[in-house]
């Protein structure tokens, strides 16, 4: 009898203690300061924000929308010398330290029927274990139906790591198209966009080229070309202005209409 009471008292312990861990522990912090912020140095190409709430790690900036429980853009750089095939472990996803008002709980994602879909993919950041895992924080995913982010969204990013191994170091801007009345999930209701964007782009001033995709939030075998649109058209989508810093006449040259000549599909 003494026996089965002790059984009954450890298994109702460890239920008490995977129910804890799986609602109330948090890692600690992926960032480390000492290690310096080796990307978003040139903030000269930064979007603007419709939030003000711009967000600088180590290895890539973003602007987090409070109101979406996500990022409205993610910036980073990406280098030939980021392109490895190193086998990182992959980490819990946490809260962002750096977000005031706390970004989203990955617990919002669970049984909601779509992946915890990367917007820094963690594929563009192997080269470290420390900027692998700062891809894991919650403030840089957004919800992606799996087929999508295993699709036609894989595609893409597959394709700006062939444009890197190509021609060389390149700077990526994406997110998803945040609006009104979007369907929500989750405790806390993050959104879940109808359209995702990736504005790729090389060069410096009358030299920059660049090509923005805006993908919708669904499955699709066309080809990536199909996608492509003008930055003017996406930033009337999203209120954003992606190149503000830029002087007009640059920006009216990059922004106006599709130029994909240069970029092998």
């Amino acid at each position: 009898m003494k026996r089965k009471t002790v059984y009954s008292i450890l298994l109702i312990t460890c239920i008490v203690g995977f129910w804890l861990f799986e609602n109330f522990y948090t890692p600690d912090t992926y960032s480390d300061e000492a290690l310096g912020n080796e990307i978003a140095q040139n903030d000269e190409y930064f979007p603007s924000t419709t939030r003000g709430v711009i967000i600088k790690h180590n290895f890539y900036s973003l602007s987090y929308s409070e109101p979406h429980e996500q990022a409205e853009w993610v910036y980073y750089e990406l280098k030939k010398s980021h392109l490895t095939n190193d086998d990182r472990r992959r980490p819990y996803f946490i809260e962002d330290p750096k977000v005031p008002s706390k970004s989203a709980d990955w617990r919002n994602y669970k049984n909601s029927g779509f992946d915890r879909g990367h917007l820094c993919p963690a594929g563009d950041r192997r080269f470290s274990e420390q900027a692998y895992n700062e891809t894991f924080y919650t403030s840089n995913i957004s919800p992606q139906k799996k087929d999508f982010n295993a699709g036609v969204w894989n595609r893409l990013e597959q394709q700006v790591r062939y444009w890197c191994r190509r021609h060389g170091d390149l700077t990526v801007i994406t997110g998803g198209v945040l609006t009104d009345s979007l369907k929500e999930i989750g405790s806390e209701d993050v959104d879940v966009p109808e359209h995702y964007y990736k504005i790729i782009f090389r060069g410096v001033g009358q030299d920059l080229k660049a090509l923005c995709f805006l993908v919708p939030h669904e499955e699709s075998a066309r080809s990536l070309e199909h996608f492509l649109v003008p930055i003017d058209k996406l930033e009337q989508l999203t209120g954003i202005d992606f190149f503000e810093r830029l002087p007009k006449t640059i920006q009216s040259h990059l922004e106006r209409n599709v130029n994909s000549e240069g970029w092998k599909f």
